[in-house]
Parts: C-alpha cells; structure tokens; sequence
C-alpha cells in the first residue's frame, strides 16, 4: 500500500530538454520515444513550431524516414491551455516538443507547468546554440527550467564531438551574420566542435 509520500512521488512529472547539434538523430529519438507509448496503448501529443515545415505542415519528419503528425504551435500560443483542452477530451500521457529551441521562455514556463500542475511529463527535443554560437530564447529557458538535461551527441568532421552549428550559403561558404532563425537541412547547416566552428574549417 502506498503511503501518501509514494503516492505524490508516483503522480510527479518532469519537465526534460534533450539538446544537441544538428543531425544528431534528436527527431528519430523523439519519434522512437513517442512510439513506445502508443505502443503502449498511451497517447502522446506531439508539437512543432508552425513555420518548421520541412517534413510537412504539422508533421515531424527525421533524416532516416520515420515521421508522425503533430499539432503546431506559434509563438502567441499558449501551450499549456492547448495541453489542458487536449488533455480533457482525451488523456494525454506525454508530450513531446520538437525543435524546442523555437519556443518563447514563456511557452517553456508553460511547459513546466504541464509537468507539475497537469502531471503530464513533457520531452523537449532541440539545439542549443545558434549558427553564431548563441543560446537560443527557448533553449536558454529550458536549460535554466528542466529537471533533466541530456546531450544527444554528434561527430565533426575530425571525429571530435559536435557542439556548434555553422549556417553555409548556396556555395558552401559558412556565413557569419544573419537571422537567428533559417529553417533547413544538410544543405544549410553542418555539425563542427567547438576548435573547427571558431577556425571556420570544413571538412
């Protein structure tokens, strides 16, 4: 018999941020994961941010071909009501974010709150830095908010972890200014460690 110590232990969620560089399988994770739970007879509430198109509106797709439908989220929405409405009508068993990084701080306090107001746990997939080396809004909030952080990692091109993205242009060239956010695949972005990202250095 659970004593009520057990009992709220058991009913506790977490908020978790799995960050990486690009091409680091995080969007297969994320799939994997979620299929575990239908799989299990549970249901999993997948989101992506509207303008993250590349797999198809309101879809996530990774490199490898694995992909599933999601709802879409702006930065004026609130996630948390959207969990809750969803929630209500059918029980939700976990969330999952992908491309987290695109999240306002506020969406990520929403988030944090599906995890401890709704407890409903929550699984943020996404990059950390952008191709100029800075933290993202949303993975800034959620390295500060998450009770789990977990790095999924990637090589450079010398074999050394990935932790940097550099942004090429339509000639390979990597580029040093720009928006913060471009959303693309291979052909924009490629995983470098830290000592090729500050030397500019492709394979």
């Amino acid at each position: 018999m659970l004593t009520d110590t057990d009992s709220m232990t058991v009913r506790m969620a977490k908020l978790y941020f799995n960050y990486s560089s690009m091409n680091a399988g995080k969007t297969t994770v994320l799939l994997q994961a979620a299929y575990n739970y239908e799989e299990r007879g549970m249901n999993a509430l997948l989101l992506i941010a509207a303008f993250d198109d590349r797999g198809g509106k309101g879809r996530i797709a990774s490199r490898i071909g694995l992909a599933a439908d999601a709802d879409i989220f702006t930065a004026q929405d609130d996630v948390f009501d959207h969990v809750k409405a969803t929630h209500q009508t059918t029980p939700v068993d976990a969330v999952f974010v992908d491309e987290a990084q695109f999240l306002t701080e506020g969406q990520v306090w929403q988030l944090a709150n599906v995890a401890d107001k709704l407890r409903i746990p929550v699984m943020c997939f996404g990059l950390r830095t952008d191709f100029q080396g800075k933290l993202f809004p949303g993975s800034a909030a959620l390295l500060a908010l998450a009770d789990n952080l977990k790095e999924i990692k990637t090589i450079c091109w010398c074999g050394r972890k990935a932790t940097m993205v550099a942004r090429l242009d339509g000639n390979g060239r990597i580029l040093e200014e720009g928006d913060q956010v471009v959303i693309g695949g291979n052909e924009t972005y490629v995983s470098l460690c830290r000592n090729h990202w500050s030397r500019r250095e492709l394979a």
